[in-house]
Order: C-alpha cells, then structure tokens, then sequence
C-alpha cells in the first residue's frame, strides 16, 4: 500500500479570485512569530506551495493561505498566504476567504449580525469585522496593517516603453501602480495578454531600478505585485484596476517571460496601496469611500482610517470591505508514487518557469 499526504482545504472565492484555505498543515510550519513561519514556509516548504497551486491540483489564476495557530494570545489564528510567484506575508482577498471559510464551517464562532476575527500576518496582527447573517458570511470588512508611499511618480525605464511615472507603495506587500494608459492600454478584460505583458516589463524595471524594504520588518523586501489602474479617481464612481502577479523570474533579454496572471478580484493589499497613494496627492480625505473595481466588474470598498508613521515613512491606516463565497470543500492528496510531486507547469497557460 503506498503512502498518501491528504491537503484538507476550504475552497472560496473573494470577488472573483479563487482561494485555497488549508486547514490541516500547520504541523509542518516552524517558528513561534509570523516573520519566522513566513521565512520558514519561502525556505523549506516551497514544493509544497508549487503542489498546491500547480497542476493537476491547481491553475495560474488560484492562490492559498495555511491557517496557522495564533501567536497573540487575542488572536484567533494566523494566515501565510500562497501565490504562484512565491509566499506573500499579507493579501485582501485571501484574508476574505479565510475569515469567510473559518467561520461558515463553524472552525471560528458566529455571531450575528457582526463577528470581529483578529489574524496574525507576518505584517503584523489585523482585524476584521464579518457581516454575518442566517449562518452566511455577507462581507468582511479588514483594518489592515498601515500603508505609506515610498516613491511618487518615480520614473521607471521600461523595456520597450521608456519612462513611465510609478508610485512605489506598501499595502501588505510592495505594489509598482500606474496608469495604465501610460502604456496605451485600457482595463479590458479581452487585453488579458496585453495587461499582463505590460505589467511583467514593469516588473523587470523594478527589478533592475528599485530597492524597497519594509523598515519595521527587514525580510519584506522588492516589489513583488503591479497594479494598472485608470487614473484619479471620480468621487462616487468605481475607480477601474487590474493586479499583474508574474509567474515566476522574470528578465529583459528573455521576452518568454514578459507575462504573468491578472488577479480576478480589485486586490486587498493593492486596493489599500492604492488609498495610500490617493490620500498622499490630496485626491481622498480620511472616512471618504473609494470604490475599487476589478477586470470583471467585482468591488471592493476601501477607507482611510487616519495617519500613521512606519519608520520615516507617512503612513495611512487602511480600511477595505468585500465579500466571499464558499465554492467547495476538498481533500487533495498527494500519493508516494505520483510522478509530479510538486506539480507542473505548461506553457500554452503558464509563464515558463
């Protein structure tokens, strides 16, 4: 009889992007703090996130989260989120999906109409407010860790494009936003390959151009994400984005790799990366609604809370409300003999590895 390894997860989506909880796989995290599980995870347990997100199991577009145990005492659990260009210490979307996974399997008490879950993150601890009503999860609004803007209008050299004006901001992670129109696009979803194209050139100009490192938290380095937006924003109007998240290395002499796969959601983090940056032009005061929406029409609402500083950086205090949705309940296993024990890619639907 061979041997097995079973991934008991909580499949859900938050406004359209695809979450994978895992609920059954925190003995394999070591670490008593967030920042050593995270450096853990991207150290020993990189297979196992190609396994997870990799065919057969996975596609490009899915991302995961391991529920860990808490670190803080007032804590209800902790979260280290999966993507397919490495772990990522903090993500919206997968904070949705897992508030909303924990609670409607009965893993975190429901109360009604609202239920305050508390996550450690290694950004910090957060806490959410879920709208619950007749068992169901209606949203989960997420007081994120603060945001601040490193670089305005910094002006990138881009492959193929030349100089292209780009903000540098942390929202839970390093985000390179700009106008899309700067590469003469617009945020269409049939410009998939376009978007995607544009977004790995501007990742290779942060590569080469930009260094960036959390002052609170020395591993949270690099620009990991792009987001393309449509400009300043209308007051009362939805405010357009797409998030470009490369597959893997990405290089200027290798036009293979120019490419990468659009978040199906308006993006957590990058909606609160995205406030910071309005709030530091002027374009969007404290308690003013901003509403971001994705490629495919879905919404987030963000707010900013008020000010902060993070080392010697003017920070916000981010706020974003979204709602998820329970897709299915799996065990994945992972057999001894299978002959792709970390998955695979293939190039006809993923960026070469």
């Amino acid at each position: 009889m061979t041997n097995t390894i079973d991934i008991e997860t909580i499949e859900v989506h938050a406004a359209g992007e695809a979450g994978r909880v895992i609920t059954n796989l925190a003995h394999l995290i070591k670490g008593d703090t967030m920042e050593e599980r995270f450096e853990y995870c991207r150290n020993e347990l990189d297979g196992l996130r190609r396994l997870v997100l990799r065919e057969p199991r996975g596609y490009p577009g899915l991302c995961a989260v391991f529920i860990v145990p808490a670190v803080n005492a007032d804590s209800d659990f902790g979260i280290i989120v999966l993507e397919q260009g490495g772990f990522t210490p903090m993500s919206g979307s997968n904070t949705i999906c897992s508030v909303t996974a924990m609670l409607e399997t009965g893993r975190v008490t429901m109360h009604e109409p609202t239920t305050t879950v508390k996550i450690d993150t290694a950004v910090g601890t957060i806490t959410t407010t879920a709208h619950c009503s007749n068992g169901k999860v209606t949203g989960v609004t997420i007081q994120n860790v603060p945001a601040f803007v490193v670089h305005k209008d910094y002006p990138l050299d881009v492959p193929e494009y030349g100089i292209i004006p780009t903000d540098i901001i942390f929202g839970g992670q390093f985000f390179a936003q700009t106008n899309v129109a700067n590469f003469g696009l617009e945020i269409d979803p049939n410009k998939g390959r376009e978007l995607t194209r544009a977004g790995a050139l501007l990742k290779i100009a942060c590569n080469e151009q930009i260094q960036v490192q959390h002052p609170l938290n020395p591993n949270i380095k690099n620009v990991n994400l792009i987001v393309l937006h449509t400009g300043d924003p209308t007051p009362g109007k939805a405010s357009r984005n797409t998030m470009v998240m490369t597959q893997g290395p990405v290089s200027r002499d290798d036009p293979s790799t120019w490419s990468g796969v659009l978040d199906r959601s308006p993006c957590g983090t990058g909606t609160c990366a995205r406030l910071a940056g309005l709030h530091a032009r002027g374009l969007l005061e404290i308690g003013q609604e901003f509403i971001h929406e994705s490629i495919i029409g879905s919404q987030f609402i963000g707010r900013v809370l008020g000010e902060t500083t993070i080392g010697e950086y003017q920070a916000i205090l981010p706020e974003i409300t979204g709602q998820g949705w329970v897709t299915g309940v799996a065990t994945w296993k992972l057999d001894s003999t299978d002959p792709f024990p970390q998955g695979y890619t293939l190039t006809d639907i993923w960026a070469p590895q």
